[in-house]
């Protein structure tokens, strides 16, 4: 068990990991979404959550403590003019990690991080009720053809033939014991 543990060591000394975790802060305030491990996403989230909180306060000493995490003028401002803007109506949450797959190298888990969009809210179905969707033009040109256009009785299909225009390899695979 793990009791009281602050956070991820991430097999490196303090001053190595606090440049890493400022290296991996800089580069999602400025590109917004960044490919890495998932223990060193997850440790990130933590850090790039509380950025996006410090933005939305916007006060001198908001910017002064989010300068002194990413010790970068430039992508201090771009959180505070663009990305916190973004989530005023938000309470929490700003960053989603996606599972990518593992490495080839060495076989680590590697995640994408990424702030999330602004119309990621808008988009978020009410909980408890189902949405039914909108039926597009296309669907209905697509059906009102086939209604009205008829074949002939001879050249129609039937269930025999269904079977002989099967694609190579759709049958199922035996595996032998």
């Amino acid at each position: 068990m793990r009791h009281a543990v602050d956070h991820r060591k991430l097999g490196r000394n303090p001053s190595h990991r606090k440049a890493l975790l400022k290296n991996l802060m800089n580069a999602l305030v400025i590109s917004e979404r960044i490919e890495t491990t998932v223990p060193k996403a997850k440790e990130l989230r933590r850090l790039a959550d509380r950025l996006i909180t410090l933005g939305k306060k916007d006060t001198l000493h908001a910017r002064r403590q989010v300068f002194t995490m990413l010790s970068d003028k430039a992508t201090t401002d771009k959180l505070f003019s663009g990305l916190a803007s973004r989530f005023n109506e938000r309470a929490g949450g700003y960053t989603r990690i996606i599972r990518t797959g593992f490495r080839v190298g060495d076989g680590a888990e590697m995640a994408i991080i990424e702030y999330l969009p602004s119309e990621e809210k808008e988009a978020a179905p009410t909980k408890g009720k189902k949405v039914a969707a909108p039926k597009t033009a296309a669907k209905t040109a697509k059906a009102a053809p086939r209604k009205t256009a008829s074949k002939p009785a001879a050249s129609r299909d039937t269930g025999a033939s269904k079977v002989a225009r099967k694609k190579p390899g759709a049958e199922s695979i035996k595996r032998g014991g």
